[in-house]
């Protein structure tokens, strides 16, 4: 396979994007099932064989087609506040609400998925809150005009968010920016920056992957960063805007999840179609949300995605107490004023209990008061998120953590 100088691949894109054109002619057949034996005028549709055959049909469409961004569809006008070439911040705004609400800065992770991936934790919190949101690009449309963007450049992003929104935000991290948020704030409190927010939230992200080691600090481990970059990094198609741009492709990292739990996911597409053969559609179009939301990946840019590697997972820079960003030390103990809340979720596997915990021991200028931690039982990565526990266990500890320490320092 040939590669580029900078290692990337410089066909296995082009690969990928003709295996799926090659199999448009199965895509068009399964949807002409669908149609056919899914067409309610059709006496054979409700016969077994007919509901066998749509069933069939609909979970092939599903997990072959591509899918792009989702639509937040979420009972709120969306503003964008600030936008950039590698994202934008939005403000969700529900229908109806009125008077002042504790502003919340929500960072998505970059990993693969869009921002969308957080729409429930949007939905939950924007109940009582004043929400905005980090909506990443997708690097595969950036073109190569707007430069390189890495994991200084995403530190820098939050920062000036929160300077944005002002001192009274307070700030939530979804999984994999918690240790970029801990950097950006603490870079804040070292300046005396009058923007530092009240509080910050940090839920099952890798502040310190040495403490609970997990398969993804298993894999970085194993392999050097020559090998990430050479293996897993490559060019964009000609056919996109940004071509030319190196990066980590959506669906090599949906590849690497999926691979997590082959069986869990198989298991589901089973259920899917047996829900449809019973005429359960009901059911069959839940568990297809969740898929149409986890299946929809973007693009990571090359560069911020070989520099997480490297400091988050290989040396955990941030944790050792040797992370810079732009020349200047990276100090957590220099936090006092942004009250600290972790959450963790007991069966995670991506970011395991402990690993978010660490930020604790990081954040010594704080006094306890100002410090909390919560471990919600019987959920794993994205339970803590979104979900039935999320909802009911999670969200109301964050708004009461918020509610706590929104008065005026």
């Amino acid at each position: 396979m040939g590669r580029s100088r900078a290692g990337g691949n410089v066909i296995y894109y082009e690969q990928y994007d003709a295996a799926y054109l090659a199999m448009t002619p199965a895509r068009w057949s399964a949807a002409a099932t669908q149609a056919l034996f899914g067409n309610p005028f059709n006496p054979f549709s409700y016969t077994p064989a007919g509901r066998m055959l749509s069933a069939t049909a609909d979970v092939f469409a599903g997990v072959t087609r591509k899918r792009g961004k989702p639509a937040w569809n979420l009972p709120a006008t969306i503003d964008a506040i600030d936008d950039r070439p590698f994202g934008r911040l939005i403000r969700f705004t529900p229908i109806g609400a009125s008077g002042e609400r504790p502003r919340v800065l929500l960072v998505a992770p970059m990993s693969g998925h869009y921002a969308t991936l957080l729409r429930n934790t949007a939905e939950v919190l924007m109940q009582d809150h004043d929400v905005y949101v980090t909506d990443w690009a997708d690097a595969r449309d950036v073109p190569l005009t707007a430069g390189r963007f890495d994991l200084d450049d995403y530190v820098a992003y939050v920062m000036d968010w929160i300077r944005v929104l002002g001192p009274d935000v307070h700030v939530v991290a979804v999984c994999q920016p918690a240790p970029a948020v801990l950097a950006a704030v603490a870079l804040l409190a070292a300046q005396n920056d009058p923007a530092q927010p009240r509080s910050m939230t940090l839920m099952g992200g890798p502040v310190d992957v040495r403490v609970a080691p997990t398969a993804p600090t298993e894999l970085a481990a194993a392999r050097s960063l020559a090998w990430f970059e050479s293996e897993l990094t490559m060019r964009v198609p000609q056919w996109y805007r940004g071509a030319g741009r190196t990066v980590y492709p959506g669906f090599l990292q949906i590849g690497a999840f999926m691979s997590m739990h082959p069986q869990r996911h198989a298991e589901a597409h089973w259920k899917i179609y047996e829900d449809l053969v019973r005429g359960d559609g009901e059911s069959a179009q839940k568990r297809r949300a969740f898929y149409d939301e986890y299946l929809s990946v973007m693009d990571i840019p090359a560069e911020f995605y070989l520099q997480t590697v490297d400091e988050v997972f290989q040396r955990a820079t941030l944790a050792s107490g040797t992370m810079t960003w732009r020349g200047r030390r990276v100090e957590p103990a220099a936090i006092a004023k942004t009250a600290l809340l972790t959450v963790e979720g007991e069966l995670d596997d991506i970011s395991a209990p402990g690993q978010t915990y660490a930020a604790h021991a990081l954040c010594s200028g704080l006094p306890q008061g100002m410090r909390h931690d919560y471990v919600q039982h019987g959920v794993g990565h994205y339970g803590i998120f979104s979900g039935t526990k999320w909802r009911t266990e999670v969200a109301p500890r964050i708004a009461m953590f918020i509610a706590e320490h929104a008065q005026g320092r």
